[in-house]
């Protein structure tokens, strides 16, 4: 019986399936060492900074004494520029992509506007910075504020919800504009009752991705005015402020190592705040998104 020999076709699947083989693992081992890392910095964190965090630290105020030092003050804070950062780049970001998909033709000052939005994406946080800085803390006068904080860090998201936005736009089935207007509605009514609520849950997944950014950026902060140790909360939206990720970079910069430990109560405290406005984001989509599937 003749030996049936492998062709060069054959060989070079072969070898081609063990490549494959060989790339999944490594992506596998690269996915595990990442984990492992980011496992060991958790438990680090979570070992030196969990026994601090009790009422006295969530309600007290910073201090130049390890054992008698609180978050509150930067914890109000960051909540007042995250929420004025969300709610303003969600409007401007919505509105803009609803006019460059909605409202324009596909000509070259779309594209170059679409293509100047994306590298915005990718500017440095400090760039951002020094914009606020320029603009809301010095021309319109707002000062080192929470209100030039949170706006600075509108600016930031801004781009990020603008590309969400629009994609989420654009994957809603164009027979469906076309349905609304054969029934004869408007555009707006079109837009606002058949187009928006499907669109909702995609835009919602780009708030959440700009938030998760703002919340954790300082440098922008520091640049418009934001001080590293405020003995008091904000109350009101042109009050002096600090945030989170400030307020710990003060104490880690600390050669005392209580202070550290300190330090890493707050970064558990600013992963919490974190998580919780993620979940309430990720529960809103999953309503939208059920109540446009229904």
């Amino acid at each position: 019986m003749a030996i049936v020999e492998p062709t060069d076709f054959q060989r070079r699947m072969v070898r081609r399936k063990w490549q494959g083989r060989a790339f999944h693992l490594l992506c596998l081992l690269a996915i595990l060492i990442g984990l492992s890392m980011l496992g060991a910095l958790l438990y680090n964190i979570i070992s030196q900074g969990w026994d601090h965090i009790n009422w006295q630290f969530l309600t007290g105020f910073p201090s130049r004494h390890p054992e008698r030092a609180g978050i509150y003050g930067p914890l109000v804070g960051s909540v007042y520029v995250v929420s004025i950062a969300a709610v303003t780049s969600f409007t401007l970001g919505v509105g803009a992509a609803i006019f460059l998909e909605e409202y324009t033709t596909r000509g070259w000052f779309v594209r170059v506007v679409q293509t100047n939005i994306s590298n915005l994406a990718g500017v440095p946080s400090i760039v951002y910075g020094l914009l606020g800085l320029e603009i809301f803390a010095r021309t319109l006068g707002l000062g080192s504020s929470v209100l030039a904080g949170g706006l600075t860090m509108a600016l930031l998201a801004l781009p990020i919800v603008i590309i969400a936005a629009e994609e989420a736009l654009r994957a809603v089935p164009p027979s469906l504009r076309e349905g609304a207007y054969a029934l004869g509605a408007t555009r707006w009514q079109t837009i606002w009752h058949l187009v928006l609520p499907q669109a909702f849950p995609g835009i919602l997944t780009g708030v959440i991705l700009a938030v998760s950014r703002a919340i954790g950026e300082a440098a922008p902060l520091i640049v418009v005015g934001a001080v590293a140790f405020i003995p008091y909360a904000p109350d009101g939206p042109l009050s002096n402020f600090t945030v989170l990720p400030l307020q710990i970079f003060n104490w880690i910069s600390r050669p005392q190592a209580e202070f550290h430990e300190v330090a890493a109560a707050g970064i558990l405290v600013l992963l919490a705040v974190l998580l919780s406005m993620n979940g309430v984001a990720v529960l809103l989509r999953l309503k939208f998104q059920k109540s446009s599937e229904g």
